[in-house]
């Protein structure tokens, strides 16, 4: 057994209604082990840390017990995940400067943006194994593995969403 931290965000069902009363639901539902945000009218994020076997297992028993106790709450994203330089260089213990040079320097290696804009956001996961394969830096393995398994929920989210089920459990076995 190996403890995760990850966090989970959620559109509740109906944006009216007044975030604090899922509390008690969410106890009982066994989220006593997350700090619950409610800062967004009609979101709610749950940071955990939990016990268990795998990181996938985590998430998905943490993800059973908020839709349990919140009926209709829709998953909208699951992390750590989707990273920015910044975020790399906190996980990594750079600059941000100094990632955006490694960026540069090493463009033909380093991992593809998945939205390359003003600010490129990146899936965590294949960053970390390119820090660790190629620049030799220790990573938690449980961040690695946390990271890959939330990267997999938020592919396989977006593909249910746009191309049902069937294209879901195809983008899957991408990252096998």
């Amino acid at each position: 057994m190996a403890e995760y931290e990850f966090t989970l965000k959620f559109h509740l069902p109906d944006a009216s209604v007044d975030p604090e009363q899922y509390m008690g639901a969410l106890a009982e539902a066994g989220c006593d082990d997350a700090v619950v945000g409610i800062g967004q009218p009609g979101r709610l994020a749950l940071d955990f840390t939990r016990a268990s076997s795998t990181a996938f297992d985590a998430i998905f028993s943490a993800v059973t017990a908020v839709k349990a106790a919140i009926p209709g709450a829709e998953l909208v994203e699951a992390s750590p995940d989707f990273v920015g330089l910044t975020d790399v260089a906190h996980l990594v213990g750079c600059t941000r400067q100094n990632i955006r040079k490694l960026m540069l320097v090493n463009a033909a290696t380093f991992p593809a943006a998945v939205h390359d804009g003003s600010q490129a956001i990146w899936h965590l996961r294949p960053v970390l194994e390119w820090f660790r394969q190629t620049q030799k830096r220790t990573i938690d393995p449980r961040l690695i593995e946390v990271s890959e398994a939330t990267m997999k929920v938020n592919v396989a989210r977006q593909a249910r969403r746009f191309g049902g089920a069937r294209l879901a459990k195809e983008v899957e076995g991408f990252f096998a």
